[in-house]
């Protein structure tokens, strides 16, 4: 949506479409975070022996947990990054 939004601030004002591209890079920020927690969660898994279901179970939730939230703050972001520019 941010980038409808960046398409048509730059038709309308050329100008500001720079001041625009924070939405787009907040999201890209959410992307790295992601990322940035997999790899701490990769870490964390030393040995199959010593890693039991709780382990698991408790590194699904915290996966689901970070990716479902930046789902959510990603379509918050490219909402108000589209509304923003209209």
């Amino acid at each position: 949506k941010s980038g409808v939004g960046i398409s048509s601030m730059g038709v309308m004002n050329p100008q500001l479409v720079m001041r625009n591209m924070i939405p787009v890079v907040m999201a890209g920020v959410l992307g790295i975070y992601g990322l940035i927690i997999s790899v701490i969660l990769t870490g964390n898994i030393t040995d199959t022996s010593s890693y039991t279901e709780y382990k698991a179970y408790a590194h699904l939730a915290s996966g689901l947990s970070v990716g479902l939230s930046a789902l959510g703050a990603g379509m918050a972001i490219g909402i108000v990054g589209d509304a923003g520019v209209r």
